[in-house]
């Protein structure tokens, strides 16, 4: 009898854990995807404060990048008329999760359309750390590889 209860108990905190593990990945899974929905493909530099650190940076193929730098990004591109619609799309590679620290591998795609013309498509490798604040997950840091396509 003892046995089972052990078993019992260790089978529940196994299936409590494996489903915090899944939940903290689905989320920041979705802080990746809705970083780039808002920020990027909607160029709402507003939205940062709700995916970014305060002392987030991204290397972006070879620039530091702030939160200022992105802000100053989203408002010069808002000048352009027609603003092409963006479109993501994300392949995780590994998402690692300790405590209060995500660490993620992936694949980014962003397809640039204007009035249903495919204006442009790039790929990217991309890893990211994210940390678990008072209001919930944020990204930390962000590198951004391009991938040129042969």
């Amino acid at each position: 009898m003892k046995r089972i209860t052990l078993f019992f108990f260790a089978l529940v905190a196994f299936t409590v854990a494996s489903a915090q593990s899944t939940d903290a990945e689905n989320k920041v899974k979705a802080l990746i995807i809705g970083s780039f929905d808002d920020v990027w493909s909607n160029l709402d530099a507003s939205k940062i404060k709700d995916y970014h650190t305060e002392d987030f940076i991204l290397l972006e193929h070879g620039e530091v990048w702030t939160n200022k730098t992105i802000a100053d990004y989203t408002e010069k591109a808002k000048q352009n008329s027609p603003i092409p619609k963006r479109e993501n799309r994300f392949e995780f590679i590994s998402i690692k999760i300790e405590e209060n620290m995500a660490w993620l591998a992936y694949h980014n795609y962003a397809t640039w359309t204007l009035k249903g013309e495919e204006k442009g498509k790039m790929q990217w490798l991309e890893s990211a750390t994210a940390i678990l604040t008072k209001d919930g997950w944020r990204l930390q840091m962000l590198h951004s590889t391009r991938v040129n396509k042969h």
